[in-house]
């Protein structure tokens, strides 16, 4: 066999080609979503994981956890889940509430994120100011009032109840599936929101959910 380098000639020749090893295949892109809730959003996320895990496994895969933690604290279990996971994670969720924190805990989180993303890895706070129910209620139209969290639960159950849907209640299973018929104007409206608060920090973001991000990067696998 010669030991002669092939020719320009020839280095564009079907038979100079490296074929394709066929046992390669392309690994499905992995997401991590960690909650500061142990029962709404988990519920509500686990519904999502279930159509997408279902339907397009080959292609993405959702973790969710459920962590029971807040802000910091959250943010620390979600990196040692990446670390302990062989697969790794091309995204990571960090879905929690701004509630009463200490303002520097809830900007801080978001900050670590930012600081934390890599190519391999992106870390995404997803914080709502001041809980999640405002993503709820955005599905039912544009809602700029800051009030207190506990106000949000009467709104929502008097929303639903126009929609023969029940009353709302905190880890109730089914929400993604009766919300989901309204999900584009709750994106849209939580865009408008996030526009108001661009130049502010999420513990200034009231009301502002980031909530939208998450469901817009998962949306043309929920149709």
């Amino acid at each position: 066999m010669s030991l002669k380098p092939p020719k320009k000639s020839d280095m564009n020749k079907g038979w100079m080609k490296k074929r394709p090893d066929r046992a390669i295949r392309l690994q499905p892109e992995y997401h991590l979503i960690v909650t500061e809730g142990i029962s709404t959003e988990p519920n509500y996320f686990e519904a999502i994981k279930d159509i997408i895990n279902t339907q397009y496994r080959d292609r993405i895969q959702l973790d969710v956890r459920g962590e029971g933690d807040n802000t910091i604290s959250l943010f620390e279990k979600a990196r040692k889940l990446v670390v302990d996971n062989p697969n790794g994670y091309k995204h990571v969720w960090v879905v929690y509430d701004t509630d009463d924190f200490p303002a520097a805990h809830i900007n801080r989180t978001a900050e670590l994120c930012r600081q934390s993303t890599t190519d391999e890895t992106q870390y995404h706070a997803v914080w709502s100011n001041q809980c999640i129910e405002l993503w709820f209620l955005l599905h039912f139209g544009y809602f700029h009032s800051d009030i207190h969290r506990k106000e949000y639960c009467p709104k929502l159950t008097a929303y639903l109840k126009r929609i023969g849907k029940g009353e709302y209640a905190k880890g109730r299973k089914d929400i993604y599936y009766v919300l989901r018929p309204y999900i584009d104007s709750a994106i849209k409206y939580a865009k408008k929101l996030d526009t108001i608060n661009k130049e502010r920090l999420p513990a200034d973001s009231a009301p502002g959910t980031k909530v939208y991000e998450l469901i817009e990067k998962l949306r043309p696998y929920l149709s």
